[in-house]
């Protein structure tokens, strides 16, 4: 039978009937603390390129992520970020066009990108500087562990396998739909990632200017330097901003879903009142306010230390 609790539900059923509830109580709390700072990451991401675009547009505005009061561009366009979200998932009937979209349009820009940058950049890098150099530029002494953290940005990438399953009872035929959404966002991610990666590798001039870019974005640097053209650049990050939109209000779906379904099973304090699914928008709204709330509250983790919120 479906189960909108994903993991948690597995580990109910599946763990020894003596630490069946506990397993299952500390797994649903994981994963749903997870669904939030995943939400938090993901509305930063797309924060952090809406002001790297206004400053690339216009140079004058400078601001310092280093210190607070130049944290406060980007806390701003984060908490937009996350009420836009938060409005948007209230009209359930919206979300599954919205993931459609957004998948199309992550394919589109990733298509559109990897050509342009190929077509326009020169000279290109060797294949030695793609393949075969490490920089270490993130303060650790060690490669391994520098090695590592490196890996923290492909992972981010693959974090929210687990949100179809927190789906399985909205969607048609989830025994068939929920497997081929996981395993399709798995093959799809790693070919088109991976194409992109090496693209964009291939295209980088100046490394130094991409790790000290005023724009805080690193890809709108590299997109600069491609294309020669600052208008380029733009819609190149617009490509990756509309993507980024539609995956913030994918985690903020996830993260209601869960929420409620762990509710639901009284995994929460006040479950009964976050475990309600609202009549008028069929939306577990109850339970969408309360993430949402949360993601807004760890955005003053942010203006307090960058550090700690990338952390």
């Amino acid at each position: 039978m479906p189960n909108a609790g994903g993991q948690y539900f597995w580990a109910s059923e599946l763990a020894p009937r003596r630490w069946s509830n506990f397993l299952a109580y500390l797994t649903g709390g994981i994963a749903w603390a997870g669904a939030v700072f995943t939400s938090a990451s993901a509305a930063l991401s797309v924060a952090s390129a809406f002001v790297g675009v206004y400053q690339i547009c216009n140079p004058e505005f400078t601001f310092d992520p280093l210190k607070v009061e130049g944290r406060w561009p980007i806390f701003i366009a984060y908490e937009l970020v996350n009420l836009f979200a938060w409005f948007f998932n209230c009209y359930g009937k919206a979300i599954p066009t919205t993931a459609q979209i957004t998948l199309y349009t992550s394919l589109v820009s990733m298509v559109v990108i990897t050509i342009t940058v190929l077509a326009k950049s020169s000279p290109k890098n060797s294949a030695e500087f793609v393949f075969a150099t490490f920089r270490n530029e993130n303060g650790w002494s060690s490669p391994f562990i520098t090695f590592v953290v490196g890996l923290i940005n492909p992972n981010w990438s693959f974090a929210c396998l687990d949100a179809a399953t927190h789906l399985a009872e909205e969607v048609p035929r989830p025994e068939k739909a929920i497997p081929i959404a996981i395993l399709g966002t798995v093959a799809i991610g790693f070919v088109t990632s991976f194409i992109y990666s090496i693209s964009i590798f291939f295209a980088i001039k100046d490394i130094d200017s991409v790790y000290l870019s005023p724009t805080g974005v690193p890809i709108l640097e590299i997109f600069k330097q491609a294309l020669q053209s600052t208008a380029g650049a733009v819609v190149l990050e617009t490509l990756i901003i509309c993507t980024g939109v539609g995956c913030v209000i994918a985690c903020h779906t996830w993260q209601a879903r869960l929420a409620w379904s762990f509710s639901r099973d009284r995994g929460l304090p006040g479950s009964k009142y976050w475990a309600v699914v609202h009549k008028k928008l069929d939306v577990p709204l109850n339970a969408h306010n309360l993430s949402c709330v949360l993601v807004a509250i760890l955005g003053f983790l942010y203006i307090a230390s960058s550090t700690a919120f990338n952390r």
